[in-house]
């Protein structure tokens, strides 16, 4: 390094990095262009600047999912109502609205990339997962292509592939599915480690494919562990066990935990895997983290380093990054990489958006982005702006345009605070616990009577596990239900 290239690395140094230096050193030679659309993106001065460009504004029920084209020029939302939207999101207008035939709550779609957006799937509470085709004439055909015995939270569609996607549900189902041949395969059935006799399967809430590498994929639900396959072990001819993982991921203190469970996973490009667990915290695994694939003996190793009578020592494995200050407890939440995989973004019970510094886990942003709780933060594949949903029935636009930084927050256990009251109710041999939440900022609690009838009916109705279930044996099952005094009665 010469001593001009040093001396200007010791100035970006000394007044940080902005969007405004950097476009002057790429303009004047100091930065190369690679070099520059990285630090743009990665930039802390545009994440300070993120502010609410727009609200979407369409849905009549809660929108659970929200993701762009490959391009970036469209969003694709879908909602408690139903439907499906297609968004220009930079004017605000809707390019296609559709009855996704989805009978409950949409959670998640996809548009099929190299498809000319033509290409939707979805997947939702029904346990059904379908394929909506966009003809020339703008009429929409949707086709069922499978089914999950129980709630199907997630699917992931392979990086670059029209056809390719995987699909989890609460039935603790892996399916892969070839929009060419329009036919479900059953990968396997997700099953707990030995001794947990209190529920026959992991109850799957979440899915992702390494994008580096798209023959490994990870699933995560009702238990502590990340779990990593590898799709080349499995035989089609379906004469192999292939429900064993090559690789476990967990922080080391949650070992044998029974408590917990995971409701968001994502990969970077540099293969690390971000995990968000409910009533816990988010970690960041790199891909030499892992337990390996015969977990029993680890949890068995752990149970006696942990015995107080026990000798035995053990080198302890490094830790993963731990990302705090969110509330994860009510619903099923995402976690995102954003800003050239330098930033983590998750929503909160709150009603805010978090965004924190991958790499010292400090947070940086936290914005208002929902009036009870947001659950899914999607970044922009190309550009610095963001989309988020959650409860409230629009869309939130987020881009880097605000005229000052916002302030780096000084009290982050002020900012989440929620006070917590259960009661127990008793509906048919199901254990109901009911959240009434109070909220600091407008002193009052909230509490919607619909919304509690319409739960005890969909618990009713399907016998539906939670995120997290409950240790006691039989039929009895927990759940944690947020109610809104401001929602009316006429509504859908």
């Amino acid at each position: 390094m010469n001593s001009s290239s040093r001396m200007t690395e010791k100035k970006d140094k000394a007044i940080g990095h902005t969007a405004l230096s950097d476009i002057c050193g790429r303009e004047v030679g100091h930065l190369s262009t690679r070099k520059f659309a990285h630090r743009l993106a990665a930039s802390e001065d545009l994440v300070l600047r993120l502010d609410l460009a727009r609200k979407l504004e369409k849905h009549s029920g809660c929108v659970n999912t929200v993701s762009f084209n490959a391009h970036g020029d469209i969003l694709v939302s879908g909602s408690d109502d139903r439907r499906v939207v297609l968004w220009d999101w930079e004017s605000g207008s809707i390019k296609l609205c559709f009855d996704s035939g989805h009978t409950r709550n949409i959670f998640q779609a996809k548009i099929m990339p190299e498809t000319d957006d033509r290409s939707v799937v979805t997947c939702a509470a029904d346990g059904e997962v379908r394929h909506a085709t966009i003809l020339e004439c703008g009429k929409v055909e949707t086709k069922l292509l499978g089914r999950h015995q129980g709630r199907a939270h997630k699917l992931a569609n392979e990086p670059a592939s029209p056809h390719v996607f995987y699909t989890c549900g609460e039935d603790g189902l892996v399916q892969h599915f070839d929009l060419r041949t329009g036919e479900a395969t059953e990968l396997f059935t997700c099953q707990p480690v030995q001794g947990r006799v209190f529920t026959p399967v992991v109850n799957l809430n979440a899915i992702a494919i390494d994008p580096v590498n798209p023959n490994l994929f990870m699933i995560a639900g009702s238990d502590e562990f990340t779990r990593l396959y590898d799709i080349r072990r499995y035989r089609y001819d379906a004469s192999a066990a292939f429900g064993k993982p090559v690789d476990h991921f967990c922080p080391e203190h949650l070992l044998g935990d029974k408590n917990v469970g995971i409701t968001g996973l994502a990969f970077s490009d540099q293969r690390e895997l971000l995990v968000s667990y409910c009533e816990e915290f988010i970690y960041l695994f790199s891909k030499d983290m892992g337990w390996g694939s015969d977990i029993n003996s680890v949890i068995d190793d752990h149970r006696s380093t942990v015995n107080p009578d026990s000798k035995m020592e053990t080198d302890s494995k490094p830790g993963p990054q731990v990302f705090k200050g969110h509330r994860n407890c009510l619903t099923v939440k995402g976690v995102s990489f954003v800003g050239a995989n330098e930033y983590v973004a998750s929503g909160s019970d709150c009603g805010r958006m978090f965004i924190w510094k991958k790499k010292d886990a400090k947070v940086v942003r936290v914005m208002e982005a929902d009036r009870e709780v947001v659950n899914c933060i999607q970044p922009h594949p190309h550009t610095h702006m963001l989309a988020s949903c959650g409860i409230d029935k629009d869309i939130k636009i987020w881009t880097p345009t605000a005229l000052e930084k916002a302030p780096l927050p000084s009290n982050i256990n002020r900012v989440c605070l929620c006070v917590y009251i259960y009661n127990i109710y008793f509906f048919h041999n199901i254990i109901l616990c009911i959240c009434f939440q109070w909220r600091p900022e407008t002193n009052f609690w909230r509490v919607s009577p619909r919304d509690m009838a319409l739960e005890l009916l969909a618990l009713r109705s399907q016998q539906m596990s939670p995120v997290r279930r409950p240790s006691e044996e039989g039929d009895t099952m927990g759940l944690i239900v947020t109610f809104d005094s401001d929602s009316s009665d006429s509504e859908d």
